[in-house]
């Protein structure tokens, strides 16, 4: 009885060093605040120290009990990922996905279908949003995200290059005439990696002082602008390779290089490389990855453009 005791008393502390105050972690464990204090006073008496000090209402932690939170937290969440993995154990047919939004919609989600295809007994989930899952306390297997790729104590990996160059419709380009950077407004991406001020300074364009110019929160956004000819867009052709494809949008200065480097990665805890929806999937988009490859050769091809490679964003601001 004494261990179970001691583990229901270590479950009162933790939640009561994290709410600090008896009632409103009684409120989250759905007991009486007296029950929890019962259970405080008996840990602190099993241990032989005092956990906490008392000011009114308010509780903040000693030495002991901040020694002792740290490893109660550390335990309790290990305990919770524990429960998850089992959970899973049932649901193994199940693929828990988060993806950085424009990404999803431009990139990803006209080539689920084929994955469905291929894996039509698989439920999947997709979430589009702008953050990072929080492994710890979210139930995703996978997460598809934008960046630099500096997730500390995940594993990553690359998956899909950004390809970057100016980008415009063929009637707002030929308006334009022989100054196009002289002339043109701006469309820019704020989240984007790689933006006009960069690009421009690395290629020594200048342009007027009271350039005009639109900063858009997605790259959806700044593509469905560029695509209604209002500007010209620094894009990558992650997003924008279909538009270019078909001759909605073309290339602004087919003379100057596009810059490529590795943008768009996956990553997760690295105990969840043995599940077997995340080493599907992994190998799915590894493929899909090579097809969109193949897709922005032939671009580059069509129009006569270069490529210059940097092994990150960070090489390419240096």
């Amino acid at each position: 009885m004494a261990r179970t005791e001691n583990l229901n008393a270590i479950l009162y502390f933790e939640a009561v060093a994290r709410r600090g105050t008896l009632s409103r972690a009684a409120e989250e464990l759905s007991v009486s605040p007296s029950a929890v204090s019962q259970q405080i006073k008996l840990l602190e008496q099993q241990l032989g120290v005092k956990l906490f000090r008392r000011d009114g209402r308010q509780l903040s932690l000693t030495l002991e009990g901040e020694q002792l939170y740290q490893s109660a937290g550390t335990a309790l969440r290990m305990l919770k990922d524990a429960r998850r993995n089992l959970g899973r154990s049932r649901e193994t047919r199940r693929l828990n996905l988060r993806v950085a939004p424009s990404f999803g919609v431009l990139w990803l989600g006209p080539r689920l279908s084929r994955f469905v295809e291929r894996h039509p007994e698989w439920e999947l989930r997709v979430d589009a949003a702008p953050d990072p899952t929080d492994f710890d306390r979210e139930l995703m297997d996978l997460d598809i995200r934008y960046g630099t790729g500096n997730w500390g104590g995940m594993h990553v990996e690359p998956v899909v290059d950004d390809d970057i160059l100016p980008l415009a419709t063929p009637d707002y380009l030929a308006g334009l005439g022989g100054d196009p950077f002289g002339q043109a407004r701006f469309i820019d991406s704020a989240r984007n990696l790689c933006q006009w001020d960069s690009w421009l300074l690395r290629n020594g364009i200048e342009t007027r002082a009271n350039r005009k110019t639109l900063l858009m929160d997605r790259s959806s956004m700044a593509l469905q602008l560029a695509l209604d000819g209002v500007g010209m867009v620094l894009e990558s052709l992650a997003v924008a390779s279909a538009e270019v494809a078909e001759g909605r949008l073309v290339p602004v200065a087919p003379k100057l290089p596009v810059l490529r480097f590795p943008a768009h990665w996956a990553i997760c805890p690295s105990r969840y490389l043995g599940r077997k929806a995340v080493q599907i999937f992994l190998g799915w988009i590894a493929e899909e990855a090579e097809r969109h490859a193949g897709e922005v050769a032939r671009i580059v091809a069509r129009h006569g453009l270069t490529v210059e490679s940097f092994e990150s964003v960070t090489e390419l601001a240096g």
